[in-house]
């Protein structure tokens, strides 16, 4: 039972002093959701009610099956855009038809997680590599604040994935600015940030959200602003949404499929990331990648049942949720209760919210999205990857959210490729008077030997890099001809070879010998061993001449080669004497 839901690791040996804690925490993530998730559904395309469905199952099944204490689950600003990138090409925005699909993806995002996670394919996240991530995400906050536009300023921008069509339609309409709206806006990011320099200095959990949500609403009630023209939200149902199963022959089910897959990669991405880093600053629980595939499989699709979009666990929420004392699962369920009795008794509070106020949270929100500091690094060290994360920012920019996924992995998947198909080699040479072994191009005072060759290749031996593996031997090989009479390959960090691999070292072999060099081997693993000894490639380099360590193979070669002279000089003087 506690392998698969995970509550009874705590919840068994759950001690009063923590519910403390996990109601105070629980308490502000739930005042933090109300704003927040009625902003990352305006920007799903939705109503702002299905923020709020969204926040309310999914966060309690992750408490009951996920291994994470502190991640919140719920809508994120990321895979928003991401459901309203993707569904805008379907259907009409903020339609029946949209939202049913909406509520689709999510059954079929969560269907995607729960299979990784019976599968255990959890390892699939490593294909998005830290670079394209960065650009990615640097590029979708550009573009989730300026959709924000048409309720920040009273531009109507329309919605875009494409950052020319934004800022072109921003500057066609600029006479559109309605300035009451522009001022409440402006008002909102002001408060936000001063309240998060606050928290900052003072370690505080101040709720900046809901306090800028409470102003914003006493301020169109006072001032009337509704009738200057200022929008807000209106009518929000009230009460807990209906259970439904989703339609699944919906005649779009396979183009959902194509958006429900990254997005599936990228959510988990998302809460496995929050979810190490928590589990890094509290040591008393450990995050099971494969059971969190599980979890977030499972509150999204119990959460479609009940109009959830798709959710994840966010970094904002999680931090705020840790800071304020978190200490397991329980706080999520508490956040869950708040939200379940905002939608039965308080939905009407929130008919004055202006818009303004959510476009100003999610400007401030995609803010921190932004990530310079990575390229500055990238700048300095890997000029390589800083060329991948541009092309994947600007691609995200001007041609749109899946089209700068699709590229991302594209370019992902080339840098794995050619990493594995160049890996690094050393040739090694001794350090005087010991028995260590370094790189001969990083330690100028080791030495060589003209008639030794001793090299390390540092990967597996595989189809894809046997051609870099054979031209680099040929070579460093000539590089010591006619003197080479001995080649060392240190094998310590060839970790598998594959059947190619043992065709091409059985090949390899025979051409030595006609060279008249002798190969060894050193530090060979068991199964590489193995591999040799049943391909025969062990038995054509002779078992003697496997050895643990450098030092043991030079002593037996130099030994060898002793006798021989030995034996030479003995054979010349009988000759002489004949």
């Amino acid at each position: 039972m506690k392998k698969y839901l995970p509550i009874f690791e705590w919840l068994t040996n759950y001690p009063k002093a923590y519910f403390k804690n996990d109601l105070t925490a629980g308490l502000i993530v739930g005042i933090m959701l109300i704003p927040q998730g009625m902003a990352y559904a305006l920007i799903a395309g939705l109503p702002p009610v299905y923020g709020l469905y969204a926040a309310l199952i999914p966060q309690a099944v992750y408490a009951v099956m996920g291994t994470s204490r502190q991640l919140s689950v719920a809508p994120v600003a990321m895979d928003s855009l991401l459901v309203a990138a993707g569904l805008s090409t379907l259907a009409v925005v903020g339609s029946v038809e949209y939202i049913e699909l909406a509520i689709l993806l999510a059954l079929l995002m969560g269907s995607i997680q729960f299979l990784f996670g019976v599968f255990r394919l959890g390892f699939l996240v490593n294909f998005l590599s830290s670079p394209v991530i960065s650009g990615f995400t640097s590029a979708a906050a550009f573009i989730i604040g300026l959709n924000q536009l048409k309720d920040f300023t009273g531009i109507n921008t329309g919605r875009s994935n494409q950052i020319q069509t934004l800022v072109y339609q921003g500057f066609n309409n600029i006479e559109q600015i309605h300035w009451f709206t522009l001022i409440l806006g402006i008002l909102g990011i002001l408060i936000l940030q001063t309240v998060k320099n606050i928290n900052k200095k003072y370690r505080l959990t101040i709720p900046g959200s809901l306090i800028v949500v409470v102003l914003g609403i006493l301020a169109v009630v006072w001032f009337d602003l509704e009738k200057y023209g200022v929008k807000i939200v209106g009518e929000i149902p009230q009460g807990f949404p209906l259970p439904s199963i989703p339609d699944w022959s919906n005649p779009a089910l396979r183009d959902l499929l194509a958006i429900a897959f990254p997005l599936a990669l990228i959510a988990f991405m998302e809460a496995i990331s929050v979810s190490k880093a928590m589990q890094m600053k509290n040591k008393d629980h450990e995050i099971r990648p494969n059971q969190e595939l599980i979890a977030l499989g499972m509150a999204n699709i119990i959460g479609s049942f009940f109009r959830a979009f798709p959710t994840t666990g966010g970094f904002s929420r999680t931090a705020v949720n840790e800071q304020a004392g978190a200490r397991t699962g329980m706080a999520s369920l508490v956040s869950a209760v708040f939200i379940a009795l905002v939608l039965l008794f308080l939905t009407p509070v929130f008919y004055f919210l202006p818009k303004a106020i959510l476009a100003a949270i999610i400007i401030a929100a995609v803010y921190s999205l932004v990530d310079t500091k990575y390229p500055k690094f990238l700048w300095k060290n890997k000029k390589d990857e800083l060329l991948m994360l541009l092309v994947t920012f600007i691609v995200t920019l001007t041609m749109g959210i899946q089209e700068g996924i699709l590229i991302g992995v594209f370019l992902s998947l080339i840098l794995v490729i050619y990493l594995t198909t160049q890996p690094h080699y050393a040739v090694l040479g001794c350090f005087p008077d010991t028995q260590e072994y370094r790189n001969v191009s990083r330690f100028e005072e080791v030495i060589t030997r003209q008639d030794v060759l001793i090299v390390r290749y540092d990967a597996s031996l595989y189809f894809a890099n046997l051609s870099h593996f054979q031209e680099t031997m040929r070579k460093l090989v000539q590089a010591k001809m006619p003197n080479l009479k001995l080649l060392i390959l240190n094998a310590e960090s060839i970790n598998t070879v594959d059947a190619s691999a043992l065709e091409m070292l059985n090949q390899w072999v025979d051409e030595l010998k006609k060279q008249h060099i002798q190969l060894y081997m050193t530090g060979v693993k068991g199964p590489v061993r193995d591999a040799l000894h049943r391909s025969g490639v062990m038995q054509k380099i002779e078992a003697e001449k496997f050895f643990l360590h450098i030092q043991e193979a030079v002593d037996f070669y130099d030994q060898k080669n002793a006798h021989w002279v030995q034996k030479s000089n003995q054979y010349a003087r009988q000759s002489n004497v004949g």
